[in-house]
């Protein structure tokens, strides 16, 4: 999950004093600061990993998150910016800016490079695909989610390549939305996945029971069928096909119907073909000289919300070397 960091600035909120009382007793700290301040409990231990918050004249830490609130004593928050106020910060004079593939009325289609986040965790980070869209559109800000996620309808893995949709008025940003959610918008991947595959020539159709087995870094699997029964997993759904056999690698398209983290890398890596790149899915290290997970967004497609991204270079160049590899 994505959360965003309380930090001050100028003119926000004055520091908050709460005074506790008995019914409040038996409460965790750190959810007792999210339901009193409006955050989240990640934002709210942010708050207490930047030394922002006392209990009487003891300054707590994230070590404190999980304490119980005494029957009597006053809390005293530091000034923070509400994570609804913040704002991506600007790019670095030095960041090339990714390309702009469409545009229409509220809506943008971005052209997401290896390596980008599409939004920041934290008020300070730069270097995001939002930093840029925010200098060509800045009535982002406040749209949908507002804050650090502004205008933000679906995201990518940050290694992950491709086209990113973003809104830029409210209504659209619903309605798009909404249509990723319904799984009404229409996404198709491109991958460079190990070995060859044996997949019916007309698509192989995947559905496959997912669940997270570790949140940091993510990590997911199929569910067992324990799992599944307990509703512990969410089951996928999505067409691939082969485009080109390689040596000892396969480019194959993707067609995903749901939308589930991972979805694309953990399938793949399950079928015994994980994507090139992807150590975490079990690629081998550097195959065809692969420094990313070999994974991109070729287009997506919502009525007239609609957006196409060639082949990133270092794609490209990995392609480049398995055909050379070939005619040798």
């Amino acid at each position: 999950m994505n959360e965003a960091s309380p930090e001050p600035r100028p003119n926000s909120p004055s520091a908050r004093i709460i005074s506790l009382s008995p019914a409040n007793t038996g409460v965790r700290l750190d959810l007792f600061l999210a339901a009193e301040l409006d955050l989240s409990r990640g934002q709210a231990r942010r708050l207490l990993e930047r030394g922002a918050v006392s209990l009487g004249q003891r300054l707590l830490t994230p070590g404190d998150k999980g304490m119980v609130l005494p029957v009597r004593g006053e809390l005293s928050v530091e000034a923070f910016v509400a994570p609804a106020d913040q704002r991506a910060p600007q790019p670095e004079a030095s960041e090339t800016p990714p390309t702009q593939l469409a545009e229409g009325a509220g809506w943008l289609a971005m052209d997401k490079p290896p390596g980008m986040p599409v939004h920041p965790l934290r008020p300070d980070e730069t270097g995001t695909l939002l930093g840029h869209v925010a200098v060509l559109r800045p009535e982002v800000h406040g749209v949908g989610e507002g804050g650090l996620r502004s205008g933000v309808v679906h995201r990518l893995d940050v290694d992950t390549s491709g086209v990113v949709l973003v809104a830029t008025d409210p209504e659209q940003w619903a309605r798009i939305r909404g249509a990723f959610h319904e799984h009404r918008v229409a996404k198709r991947y491109r991958a460079i996945v190990e070995g060859k595959v044996d997949w019916p020539a007309e698509g192989l159709e995947l559905r496959l029971p997912l669940r997270v087995a570790r949140h940091k870094p993510a990590l997911v699997r199929v569910a067992n069928p324990e799992e599944s029964a307990r509703g512990r997993s969410r089951e996928i759904q999505q067409t691939m096909r082969c485009i080109e056999t390689l040596p000892g690698a396969t480019l194959v398209e993707i067609e995903p119907k749901t939308g589930f983290l991972h979805q694309i890398r953990a399938s793949l890596a399950h079928l015994g073909h994980p994507v090139l790149g992807d150590e975490r899915y079990g690629a081998t290290a550097g195959r065809a000289g692969a420094t990313r997970h070999m994974l991109h967004a070729a287009e997506v497609r919502f009525e007239e919300v609609t957006g196409a991204a060639p082949d990133p270079e270092d794609f490209c160049a990995v392609l480049a070397r398995l055909r050379g590899a070939e005619a040798d």
